[in-house]
């Protein structure tokens, strides 16, 4: 039996091989990103096992979407955890991330052992890959600012966000900001959230100017990945995972401006078009997308990396539920938690913003590349099948290909 905020629940107790072995299932049918799978264990627990009511699964989904990490994964956590404690949660969360970390550790291993992106026709396919990876996260600043951006503050912290990120303001600022103007919006302060606000833009347009309005981040030149592979240490790789974690505010797409930022602007162990490559590939998987982080280790540190920096950006994902559910969905119903992470997942969406028209800036470089970045935008666009996005990344490879050929 698990006691939950109101709610006193009985779930069946299941062998624990066997709990591993149906969310090791769910994990092999990952497709379509974190709406089709929350919508998959919907099906599986609410309508057909009625585990809980759909009233408690929302109530229980609207914590996850509060708190930081992909929300399909925490959801397996605590459907496990519901069922044999502590152990199962953990076995369940293992098991649905399992097959698209395997994917992807041995897609990034291939990339490495083969350098998939130093010319030829491959290299011609993986660029093609990054202009609709390009259009994969412009659609989701739309989907994402859509639930979020509800109010003209809110829309106002994005709107600064997005700018600071174009000036390389450090992301932790960022989002302090933003969840304190909005604290202060919300709580019946306007004059001082107004006074916030303009404090901030006033020291982004001091920044602009002093900096010439050059924007953070553009691409770098490509890293050997011999060298790549050694050139970062194991605790900057944890750390980067960790971090990313737990300030991946509504959703895995959250986790890539701080992930770029790290392996791109500031550690630079990769590339742009590296990074887009690993968003391309995790597009492909039947996994949360946040598995791109695998690829990114990988880059900086082969396989150990890889292991390191997944584990970090999973810990917060099993922690927060294993630890510090019960607690935290009493917590984040206080007016002033729930204004300030609010304000912090307006300001996600604009770093996110500003990452996506940084990482455009290196993807347009050819008429083709913009051809297929359009189709592929219209394509995800009004494609809502839960195979819309591996179909459209595949279908860009192949066009590249044939592109190059003719």
């Amino acid at each position: 039996m698990i006691t939950t905020v109101g709610t006193t629940i009985e779930v069946p107790a299941q062998p624990l091989g066997r709990l591993f072995a149906r969310f090791l299932h769910f994990g092999l049918l990952a497709w379509g990103g974190p709406v089709a799978q929350i919508a998959m264990l919907r099906e599986a627990f609410v309508d057909e096992e009625k585990w809980i009511s759909s009233a408690h699964f929302n109530r229980v989904l609207a914590v996850y979407q509060a708190l930081p990490g992909p929300e399909a994964h925490e959801m397996c956590v605590y459907f496990g955890m519901r069922s044999r404690g502590r152990i199962g949660g953990l076995l369940a969360g293992l098991g649905f991330m399992l097959p698209g970390f395997v994917l992807m550790f041995a897609l990034s291993w291939l990339y490495v052992r083969y350098g998939l992106d130093r010319g030829g026709i491959v290299a011609v396919v993986f660029a093609s890959i990054q202009a609709a990876v390009a259009a994969l996260i412009f659609r989701a600043v739309y989907r994402i600012g859509r639930h979020v951006l509800l109010d003209p503050w809110l829309w106002s912290v994005a709107a600064l966000s997005f700018v600071a990120q174009l000036l390389g303001v450090s992301f932790i600022a960022t989002l302090a900001a933003g969840g304190l103007i909005y604290v202060c919006a919300r709580t019946a302060r306007p004059a001082l959230a107004l006074a916030l606000a303009s404090a901030c833009a006033v020291m982004l347009a001091a920044l602009a100017a002093r900096s010439g309005f050059a924007l953070a981040g553009l691409p770098l030149a490509v890293v050997d990945e011999a060298g790549a592979a050694h050139s970062v240490g194991s605790g900057q790789l944890f750390w980067s995972g960790l971090k990313a974690g737990l300030l991946t505010f509504g959703g895995a797409y959250t986790a890539i401006p701080f992930l770029q930022h790290d392996a791109v602007v500031q550690g630079a162990w990769m590339s742009n078009a590296q990074f887009l490559d690993g968003l391309g590939l995790s597009g492909l998987l039947p996994a949360p997308l946040i598995i791109f982080a695998t690829f990114v280790g990988y880059i900086g540190g082969g396989p150990i990396g890889a292991l390191l920096l997944t584990a970090g950006i999973f810990l917060p994902a099993f922690a927060i539920t294993l630890v510090a559910h019960v607690p935290l969905e009493r917590l984040v119903h206080h007016a002033r938690l729930r204004a300030f992470l609010d304000g912090i997942t307006a300001a996600v969406v604009g770093l996110i913003a500003g990452t996506a028209l940084t990482l455009l800036s290196g993807v347009l470089t050819s008429a083709m590349s913009a051809v297929i970045f359009v189709l592929a935008l219209i394509g995800l666009w009004y494609w809502n099948s839960k195979l819309a996005v591996p179909l459209v990344i595949a279908a860009a490879a192949l066009l590249g290909g044939v592109a190059h050929v003719i």
